[in-house]
């Protein structure tokens, strides 16, 4: 792909970058920037500065937060002994769209895959494990995609928590093997945590 300018060239190659933008999408969305009042590029470009240097990982769930605890951590309302796991923070949005969990999320922030390099000490595994030691928690939801690399996070999970007097339980598989958790359509997600089944029973299956 020829370019005219390098400053454009530049702009796309950066573009490019993101997941599921090629070159020729990259130069659309560059091309449909320039083409916008100057202000709105700027706003897009500040707000982008803002989040990355301005975010916050809540230092209770890990979920995207503006502050030190997010707002479902500091609500009141929420039932505190009852933690749904989840891959990322797009899997707490997809379970808070259902409508139907009321307790907190403790965001993993990955999935145990030693083929991309990723072990449990790059997970938020830890500060799971010490949450579980407290007591406080009566209840871990595994709500990872049900996947291989999510199975075997789940059973290492549950390898490490096994000792301590905290109930275990998984998703029911209305969510289809093999699927991401985030394009699973809200009905069948809600109902799936709804009907959740020990940890331990699927593992029989």
């Amino acid at each position: 792909m020829e370019f005219s300018s390098k400053l454009l060239e530049n702009a796309v190659n950066e573009m490019s970058q993101l997941p599921g933008i090629g070159k020729r999408t990259a130069l659309r969305l560059v091309l449909h920037m320039l083409r916008q009042p100057e202000n709105q590029t700027f706003q897009l470009a500040n707000a982008l500065t803002k989040v990355r240097a301005e975010i916050n990982f809540c230092k209770s769930c890990h979920n995207i937060s503006d502050n030190v605890l997010c707002e479902i951590c500091s609500n009141p309302k929420r039932n505190s002994e009852l933690i749904c796991v989840v891959e990322d923070i797009r899997d707490v949005m997809a379970v808070e769209n259902t409508s139907s969990f009321k307790g907190l999320y403790h965001v993993l922030g990955g999935k145990i895959s030693p083929m991309d390099g990723i072990g449990p000490q790059d997970l938020n595994i830890t500060t799971l494990v010490e949450k579980v030691k407290t007591g406080e928690v009566k209840e871990l939801i595994f709500a990872m995609s049900p996947t291989m690399e999510g199975d075997t996070t789940n059973f290492y999970i549950f390898r490490q928590i096994q000792d301590y007097s905290v109930a275990t339980s998984t998703i029911a598989r209305g969510v289809a093997a093999g699927n991401e958790l985030e394009y699973t359509d809200e009905i069948t997600l809600g109902r799936s945590i709804i009907d959740r089944v020990p940890f331990e029973a699927s593992l029989k299956s």
